[in-house]
């Protein structure tokens, strides 16, 4: 049996999509009929796929983009547990694949199990299957998969795995709100600073330009900034989005993104954060890999992968041929200077005890830690630098207004 997505039209005319299993397009039209829908197409998955890799032919339609559709962190989290869930209760592979789909809201995440589904009734194991749909199921997940089949214990590996994604998932959300609540508030200051500038001082300035007496230094810079603002501000927006984008652009260019990297791994406190952020990241994805039965060199080759800093993702690659080349793990990552010392000892523990897995975990879980806590300080520093910022632009604009009227006071008193 296969996959098939239909389109069909119910009693009231109106139009239907999904997906069903069927020995052919004449038995899935058959299912629509009973369950009284008047089928309008209904394409394979094979067909589907073949759509996709040569659109021309079917008039653009595709049912998944290439490699399959992409499932974000929580999606190929929430798959993985009921995959695992299932596995464990004694299913046969083929009824957890069928009975994850059933379960799934998602037409798009239905139709991928049904397909890896067919695919293992056709002999292929369910790593391979996968391996048809990269784009849902990336490198490292087909690794452990891998593993798991091999070793005999899928259902603990998927367990693994779907811990690993759920916790990847909730410390990529942890840096996002850290990061988001700081340019948030630094948005909003700025967008307040450029409507008072705009707006309100030149009304409140405009009666000083009636007088002929001389002006306080901070009130022509008061007015002549307002005035750049109101004359030239959409201008500046404009250059600055500009620059942003060349900036993205330039950066597609190894050598410079590069140079980028290390320029971030040292700035005070926020290369800091880089770097622990990394190494936990690299550390939890060995460690996990290890423990799942992935041979050593294969796991040092995916972690490179998930590293984002190229910097960072260089030295992995320098460390996994180092140990190809016959040094111990430790001695490589000592060698390439660039991940905590604290990884490197528990490390060099691990290979001498022979539980290297659980020491990468280990190591993985203190790093977190200490991202937690330096997420915390870099929060703690952010919020009272952007409310003195603020004091200070506001004291700004009051005492460049209030001084000149000062001055007309204590000459109207003479």
């Amino acid at each position: 049996m296969g996959a098939y997505s239909y389109q069909a039209l119910d009693a009231n005319g109106k139009t239907v999509k999904g997906v069903l299993e069927g020995d052919s397009e004449r038995h899935v039209r058959s299912l629509l009929r009973q369950r009284q829908l008047k089928p309008l197409d209904v394409r394979s998955s094979s067909q589907k796929r073949k759509s996709a890799a040569n659109p021309e032919s079917s008039g653009g339609r595709r049912l998944f983009g290439s490699g399959g559709p992409k499932l974000n962190h929580k999606e190929i989290a929430l798959v993985t547990r009921q995959l695992a869930s299932l596995l464990q209760s004694g299913l046969p592979l083929d009824e957890v694949l069928q009975a994850a789909a059933t379960q799934s809201r998602k037409p798009a995440i239905k139709s991928l199990l049904l397909q890896v589904r067919s695919r293992v009734l056709e002999g292929l194991s369910l790593a391979q299957a996968m391996a048809e749909a990269p784009r849902a199921f990336n490198t490292l997940y087909r690794a452990m998969v891998k593993a798991g089949e091999s070793a005999g214990f899928l259902g603990p590996v998927l367990e693994q795995l779907a811990e690993y994604t759920e916790s990847s998932q909730e410390t990529r959300q942890k840096i996002q709100m850290a990061m988001m609540y700081p340019i948030v508030l630094l948005c909003v200051s700025m967008g307040v600073v450029m409507a008072l500038m705009a707006f309100v001082v030149p009304k409140l300035t405009g009666m000083f330009s009636q007088t002929k007496q001389k002006l306080p230094l901070i009130t022509e810079i008061l007015i002549g900034t307002s005035d750049f603002i109101v004359n030239y501000g959409v201008f500046v927006l404009i250059g600055i989005i500009g620059a942003i984008v060349l900036f993205k652009q330039l950066l597609k260019a190894p050598e410079r993104q590069l140079r980028w990297h290390r320029l971030l791994l040292k700035m005070p406190l926020f290369g800091g954060f880089i770097r622990v952020s990394e190494a936990a990241r690299y550390a939890n994805t060995l460690g996990l890999l290890v423990k799942s039965g992935v041979p050593l060199l294969e796991a040092l080759r995916i972690a490179s992968q998930v590293l984002s800093n190229r910097v960072m993702q260089e030295a992995a690659k320098a460390i996994a041929v180092s140990v190809q080349e016959g040094t111990s793990l430790s001695r490589a990552m000592d060698q390439v200077d660039e991940f905590p010392p604290l990884i490197v000892q528990m490390v060099a523990s691990g290979e001498a005890n022979g539980q290297l897995a659980d020491q990468l975990l280990h190591a993985a879980r203190n790093q977190e830690r200490e991202l937690s806590f330096t997420l915390g300080t870099m929060m703690g520093l952010m919020e009272p630098a952007m409310i003195l910022f603020m004091a200070g632009i506001v004291f700004f604009i009051v005492m460049a207004i209030m001084l000149p009227i000062f001055q007309m006071n204590q000459m109207v008193g003479r």
